[in-house]
């Protein structure tokens, strides 16, 4: 699928790649301090476990935030792709792309306005998506905020947080060749990426650890 959420990278990471995630994680330390933000510190390996959550490939991540963009515009999500059609073809999606974070901040600043191949999620709560260029990815986001924006936007799909996104039910949906009529299945890749960035935030919020992107 081409793109993983790991909570609690430094498990089972190997030597080399280990400094390097050491190395990000006191870049981010640096930039919360600068901007006034609580420290974080990533949990040691020791006695913890890694978790990794599948997000349907680059173009999944795309397609859950084009419903973010047209529900905060809207208010409703929009009609289901198209055969053929991509998310990131979508006019109103590549606009917010093209423009920075405001001020106040967007109702899902934190999905939207992330790296969608690399960087990180801290839990720590703040509300602007800190962007900077030594912020590792581009931007770093808070999977505090990450798990209330995708709660936000898995209530707009009537998905139930709680549903397997492994489960026969959401791998069907995802693989239908024609949505669903109604319900989260007219949407199930979306469905299926909005699970696991569920179970990535709460893994994060709970144990104190990152999500990076690999």
């Amino acid at each position: 699928m081409g793109l993983n959420m790991v909570v609690g990278v430094l498990v089972d990471a190997e030597d080399d790649h280990a400094d390097m995630v050491r190395a990000d994680f006191a870049a981010i330390g640096g930039l919360l301090e600068r901007a006034g933000l609580p420290r974080w510190a990533e949990p040691g390996p020791a006695g913890a476990k890694s978790e990794e959550f599948e997000a349907w490939g680059y173009s999944g991540l795309h397609t859950v935030r084009r419903l973010a963009v047209h529900l905060a515009a809207g208010g409703r999500l929009p009609e289901p792709l198209g055969e053929g059609s991509r998310a990131v073809d979508d006019p109103l999606l590549r606009e917010v792309y093209e423009t920075p974070p405001g001020d106040p901040p967007g109702p899902f600043d934190h999905l939207v306005h992330h790296s969608d191949c690399g960087g990180y999620y801290v839990p720590v709560d703040f509300a602007h998506v800190v962007v900077d260029d030594e912020a590792p990815g581009g931007c770093l986001g808070s999977s505090v905020r990450l798990l209330a924006e995708t709660r936000r936007l898995a209530e707009a799909l009537g998905l139930p947080e709680d549903l397997d996104p492994h489960s026969e039910e959401v791998f069907e949906a995802a693989d239908a060749e024609e949505p669903a009529a109604e319900g989260w299945r007219r949407h199930g890749v979306e469905s299926y990426v909005c699970l696991q960035l569920l179970r990535a935030a709460k893994a994060s919020v709970a144990t104190g650890a990152a999500i990076a992107f690999v």
